[in-house]
């Protein structure tokens, strides 16, 4: 019998501080509560339906006592709140030593090969800051001079913004590939091509983002469900965070929207059995850094309209599961991620109504995919597929 699953990773949609978020400077943190006690509380009907009330207490939303999904929270084993770190957990990496952070800009030891590799001799910025602030403070310069503007920021990330009229993209990924050889050795988990178009005091940055991530360790889910020949579509920034493993078609998105009228398309196209990993951004990238309260609750409620052209799709062998990364409470004053718990909510086969608890670590989703696929388990991990399905 054909089965299909889809997971859509809603980018940065955290629920709630772990225990040791005092260790990160994220005590208070609440992503989904704290945005909806904001707006006066948010409207989100058809992940009610599903339980998203039922996990914590998030105003605008109700306990449902039939709920028609599974529900429960996840709490990230390993060390670190970045998105590489919470991707690589679902699919069965725990990681005991976080990747490399950068607070105060990269050192000379790293930027001056980097500069000699692309040609230039001077880099912008090199400090921990808002991309789109950034923007605002050294844009006209870039435009100016051509030299790249550097960054980073409370996750492991080497980031590369520069203007699409004055660098090429093309040129602007080699430059970052360049990077990329350089940083494996210093546990970078991602070089970040950061293009942007416009004007002085209306620059605006573009979906021709992409990443460059570090290689993960041997044994992620994906490698395993590529061996027994599932195939796997990533939707969105996936392919690139695993650098295409396991990974038999990436599909780039411009936005949410975009992302899942994609993902209704590719689940209605399977015509054997598969697996779709999506990741949603906006919440975080337009919305989680930014500080965009009304932003980051208006994602969620276009997300909310959207899914049920998903749901609608589903038959009786297929799962749809969603899920986060991290937290990136628009709140707090931190334009950071925050170490949070992130929502699980599973429809499909006969999981509704089913209480998931408080899972250990994300990887239990990845162990409940290779066990709905029929593969044999990773090392991390508990599946959760007998109270699905």
């Amino acid at each position: 019998m054909k089965r299909r699953v889809a997971v859509l990773v809603l980018d940065g949609t955290g629920i709630g501080a772990l225990p040791d978020a005092a260790d990160y400077g994220d005590v208070g943190s609440h992503t989904l509560a704290n945005v909806a006690r904001a707006v006066g509380g948010l409207r989100l009907p058809t992940l009610e339906k599903l339980g998203l009330g039922n996990i914590a207490d998030i105003p605008g939303l109700a306990r449902v006592a039939a709920a028609q999904g599974a529900y429960g929270k996840m709490a990230e084993a390993s060390k670190g709140k970045d998105t590489t770190t919470g991707h690589w957990e679902m699919m069965g990496t725990r990681l005991e030593v976080p990747l490399a952070l950068y607070p105060n800009g990269f050192p000379a030891e790293i930027v001056q090969p980097w500069l000699r590799a692309i040609g230039k001799t001077r880099a912008l910025g090199n400090k921990a800051a808002s991309g789109t602030e950034l923007l605002k403070e050294l844009g006209e310069a870039h435009v100016r001079s051509g030299d790249p503007i550097l960054y980073t920021s409370a996750d492991s990330v080497f980031q590369v913004a520069a203007h699409e009229q004055v660098v090429p993209l093309p040129q602007l990924y080699a430059w970052c590939e360049a990077a990329r050889t350089i940083l494996d050795r210093y546990s970078v988990a991602r070089v970040i091509a950061r293009p942007f178009v416009g004007e002085a005091g209306s620059f605006q940055r573009t979906y021709n983002r992409k990443d460059f991530s570090i290689e993960a360790p041997q044994g992620l889910a994906l490698d395993r469900l590529a061996r027994a020949g599932v195939t796997t579509t990533g939707i969105g920034k996936i392919s690139d965070i695993f650098n295409g493993r396991g990974i038999a078609q990436g599909l780039h998105t411009e936005g949410n929207a975009d992302g899942m009228r994609r993902t209704v398309q590719a689940f209605g196209e399977m015509s054997d059995s598969g697996f779709l990993f999506v990741n949603l951004v906006d919440t975080d990238m337009l919305y989680g850094h930014r500080n965009d309260v009304l932003g980051f609750a208006r994602a969620l409620s276009e997300f909310d309209a959207a899914l049920p052209h998903l749901l609608a799709k589903l038959g009786p062998e297929d799962l749809v599961l969603i899920t986060a990364d991290h937290g990136c409470d628009p709140t707090m004053p931190s334009t950071d991620h925050s170490r949070e718990y992130v929502p699980l909510l599973v429809a499909g086969g006969r999981s509704a109504g089913r209480d998931l608890g408080v899972r250990a670590t994300f990887a239990d989703l990845g162990q409940t995919l290779l066990a709905y696929f029929g593969v044999g388990a990773g090392p991390n991990g508990q599946s959760f597929l007998g109270d699905i399905l």
